[in-house]
């Protein structure tokens, strides 16, 4: 019942959509493949290929049937050839299914083994508690062969939540799971999975169950899969989230939802200190688990991860530049009514200031570059969002047409198009693509960015610097990882970690006791012993 093997460097994850670019006579899944094995193979190592399956809304998340490819996508023939490049995540869509799915059909009509697979709250219980991060209602009507039925749906009436008190639930998605195993998952997300046990006089989230639920999973995965690697998808307050290693005995991997708020409010304003902070307080997970990092993914930027590590006057500032350049969701609080939960924003627009038509200020792309040099730096395990790789606007257009907030992040790429902006010097896709594929290839040489590796925070450095140390476990290596964050420069002394060192991005020599950055650049440093 051994772990998974060592992480390494190299274990980089690209967030993706299966239908994210696409070619006219060609299934989606096979464009994706073609695309990512040409022009990723050399920078990432693994794919979060979002839902492939059938699914009738929230773009792929209402899933309507948990064990097929959506045939207008592909088939899982596609999905092996994936396999055959990148460690392949896959979404368990464990809280919930499809409205229009077959299982919520069999259920209306009673039909064993479905008549108890989903959730009929009691209605004279008491549900004031429940917290969640939507705004609809909790409860939505449904007319059964039992006449009419309140169903409870935590992200929206097509989207309805299972009964896990239900034996045949659980083994239901647990089948599942393993089934996604066969097809070759190297790792699973448990999408939403703070939300899948419920319990009347409680907030309906984190409960202990819950916690139980994840551990049950993560001893199937040890039993039958011990080299899959299972990782929670929980945005929510710091502690809550680090939560969910439990004992070394419940997720391997754990999404960092503090970081994208926190380096929004560092590259926005200039101050790195609570980022700093932040940074300062983490502890490594037990044994080979690790964070999941990341800026930017198919959804908005919440804001639930950095409470505790800004004020509400920083949130607030958040909140007021994503107004101007996209827009803000809101979730119900039992007690303060509606709050601000996510930025709907595309990150390249929010670090810009700049709302998707408008053009770019001159500092855009070194602040965005610097924030995923932030990203690559840091312990744990990084992921780019597809859209970032390749320096994305956001997609105004698709929110008129959709009405949905997300879909500003969203947007399917033709293939020929995003190829030739690629091939084109100085267009802004080759330029971001190019200056991130830099980043990325330089991780993968330096055994000090190892996800496992030491991580230390530099202290004493200007208020505009975010810097860390990163120790290679096997001692050898010592890197200075230094991000200068408000565009004006900076010049200080590191020369208490050594007298000089090797610029691992750059080339070349640097004295540490007179260190010089430049507006919004990032310098990699190997102290040379």
């Amino acid at each position: 019942m051994a772990d998974p093997g060592p992480w390494t460097q190299a274990d980089v994850f690209l967030i993706t959509y299966p239908d994210q670019v696409l070619s006219p006579g060609q299934p989606p899944l096979q464009v994706l493949s073609e695309f990512c094995h040409v022009h990723m193979k050399q920078s990432i190592g693994g794919l979060h290929l979002l839902p492939f399956f059938p699914s009738s809304s929230d773009d792929g998340f209402a899933v309507m049937d948990h064990r097929l490819v959506d045939p207008k996508l592909g088939s899982w023939q596609d999905i092996h050839n994936l396999v055959d490049d990148f460690q392949l995540m896959v979404d368990l869509v464990l809280n919930h299914a499809s409205a229009q799915g077959a299982w919520f059909q069999a259920f209306g009509q009673g039909s064993s083994p479905y008549e108890s697979f989903f959730l009929v709250p009691d209605l004279d219980a008491d549900w004031s508690k429940v917290v969640r991060p939507r705004a609809s209602p909790l409860f939505t009507p449904f007319e059964s062969h039992a006449g009419s039925l309140q169903v409870w749906t935590t992200f929206g009436p097509d989207q309805v939540d299972f009964d896990y008190r239900r034996p045949e639930v659980l083994l239901e998605m647990l089948d599942v799971l393993l089934d996604y195993v066969a097809h070759g998952a190297k790792a699973i997300r448990l999408d939403a999975v703070a939300y899948v046990t419920k319990q009347a006089g409680t907030t309906c989230i984190h409960l202990p169950q819950t916690h139980a639920l994840v551990k049950l999973f993560r001893l199937v995965l040890r039993a039958a899969a011990p080299w899959v690697r299972l990782i929670t998808e929980t945005n929510v307050p710091h502690a809550d989230n680090v939560a969910y290693f439990g004992e070394g005995d419940e997720a391997n991997l754990v999404y960092q939802f503090a970081l994208p708020p926190l380096v929004l409010h560092t590259l926005t304003t200039g101050d790195a200190g609570p980022l700093s902070k932040w940074a300062a307080v983490l502890e490594p997970p037990a044994g080979e688990a690790t964070f999941f990092n990341f800026l930017a993914s198919h959804d908005g930027i919440g804001l639930n991860g950095a409470h505790g590590f800004l004020s509400a006057d920083q949130t607030r500032l958040l909140v007021e530049r994503a107004e101007h350049c996209g827009a803000v969701s809101y979730r119900s609080d039992p007690q303060a009514g509606l709050r601000p939960y996510e930025l709907n924003v595309n990150l390249l627009d929010f670090l810009a200031d700049s709302p998707p038509e408008s053009p770019l200020p001159k500092e855009a792309v070194p602040r965005f570059l610097t924030a995923h040099a932030i990203l690559l730096a840091l312990a744990g395990v990084p992921a780019v969002y597809f859209h970032s790789l390749v320096g994305s606007r956001g997609d105004a257009a698709g929110v008129q047409r959709t009405g949905l907030l997300r879909s500003i992040n969203r947007q399917k790429l033709e293939r020929a198009g995003l190829e030739a902006d690629l091939a084109r010097h100085g267009n802004l896709r080759q330029t971001i693509f190019d200056g991130l594929g830099r980043l990325l290839r330089a991780r993968r040489a330096l055994p000090a960015l190892h996800p496992m590796a030491q991580q230390d925070v530099l202290r004493d450095l200007p208020a505009n610097v975010f810097g860390l140390e990163r120790t290679s476990i096997d001692r050898k290596q010592r890197l200075l990882c230094l991000h200068e964050v408000a565009g004006r420069g900076a010049t200080f002394n590191v020369a208490r970690s050594g007298r000089s060192g090797r610029d691992a991005l750059n080339g070349g020599t640097l004295p540490l006791a007179e260190m010089s950055l430049g507006p919004y650049q990032a310098r990699w440093i190997e102290v040379v012993p």
